[in-house]
């Protein structure tokens, strides 16, 4: 019949060793075979055919990556460490409510509030990875709006133009780089909602449509024209975060009303959004960054209010807390594109006052056993 692989994830002890007793090589008794079927198996190949061993650590191993460190006798794999954040180049101008979009090399921030009660701006800052600079100003100042895209071809669209939420624009405007373009706007204008994606495949979900409060209702944008998609949130909610695109989102955390939280994360394929498991801290006016199955999520303010440095990482299927922020704000802002392991976050609400501040956040590969360590 040949060679049978066999799977060894048994075969690994306390500490990442291998039992090397349990047939890792030599012959295998056909009876000790479940399957019937399986007859005549003469052999299963050695480790070193499976894994291959290293004299200790191989040099640059890829995410992913398993092998048998010789020297130490354990069976490793190339994983990601905790991440954690670090200061980078202030903004020109403290804000909140701001609109983000970009990466952590190339970002975008626009719009938002620079005090609280005060009116909104048109100002626009692009990061270089160190140091923030004007970029064109956008056609209508707003805040509360949202942000898609790259820092050469970002998206703006929703926010409020003045400091009353009653006040809210259905405007949206395409960036190239340097300088701002209306283009068809929103079904439904709306402000604090949840957004990411590109310039050509955008979604808003939720969000503040003025007297008498929330809406559920979603629509995507394809580069020329906003859909209203046919499922809604579920909850009608505002103040959320967001990451992926519009056939391929992800919508997390939310107000449902002032003072009561949701901790919901919710999918969206395009058409239909489906409940999956919560944050591990409901929180509004947090930011997110990354795809439908990486992503990050941090700051906000819960319903105290605590102004949150918390920070979780979404895995497709779960959120886990990583690093904190050094500076705890609500209404942060992020740059969306960024991927979960680089991400960055700017502006902000810091008690009594707006921020300028800007963090980084990294999460870079480390070796580990096969082991709790």
């Amino acid at each position: 019949m040949g060679t049978r692989t066999r799977n060894f994830a048994n075969n690994i002890l306390s500490g990442g060793t291998i039992d090397g007793t349990d047939f890792l090589s030599g012959a295998v008794a056909a009876p000790n075979i479940a399957n019937s079927s399986a007859v005549n198996v003469d052999s299963i190949p050695s480790i070193s055919n499976v894994i291959s061993p290293v004299a200790g650590d191989p040099p640059s191993p890829a995410i992913g990556d398993i092998w048998y460190n010789s020297v130490a006798k354990k069976l490793r794999y190339e994983g990601l460490g905790t991440g954690s954040w670090a200061s980078g180049g202030n903004m020109n101008t403290a804000r909140y409510r701001v609109g983000g979009a970009g990466t952590q090399t190339a970002g975008l921030g626009f719009g938002g509030s620079i005090a609280s009660a005060q009116p909104s701006t048109t100002a626009t800052e692009e990061y270089d990875g160190s140091a923030w600079t004007a970029g064109g100003n956008l056609n209508e100042a707003r805040r509360g709006l949202g942000g898609a895209g790259t820092q050469t071809a970002g998206l703006a669209y929703g926010g409020s133009p003045s400091p009353s939420d009653a006040n809210i624009t259905n405007l949206s405007e395409e960036y190239d780089g340097s300088s701002w373009t209306a283009v068809n706007t929103l079904n439904t204008a709306r402000q604090t909602f949840m957004g990411a994606g590109t310039q050509t495949a955008a979604f808003a979900a939720g969000g503040y449509v003025g007297p008498p409060g929330n809406t559920n209702a979603s629509e995507v944008y394809d580069g020329t024209t906003w859909t209203t998609s046919p499922g809604t949130i579920g909850t009608a909610s505002r103040q959320g975060a967001a990451a992926g695109t519009s056939t391929a989102g992800l919508i997390f955390s939310a107000a449902t009303a002032p003072g009561s939280l949701t901790s919901v994360t919710q999918t969206f394929d395009g058409s239909t959004y489906t409940t999956v498991n919560p944050v591990n801290t409901a929180r509004r006016g947090g930011a997110g960054s990354g795809s439908q199955t990486a992503a990050l999520f941090f700051g906000g303010a819960t319903a105290s209010p605590g102004y949150e440095v918390h920070t979780e990482q979404w895995d497709g299927t779960s959120w886990t807390i990583t690093g904190n922020l050094a500076t705890g704000r609500q209404f942060i802002s992020g740059a969306v594109q960024a991927p979960s392991t680089a991400s960055l976050g700017f502006a902000g609400y810091v008690p009594g006052s707006t921020s300028n501040a800007t963090e980084e956040f990294n999460q870079g590969p480390i070796s580990k056993n096969f082991s709790n360590d």
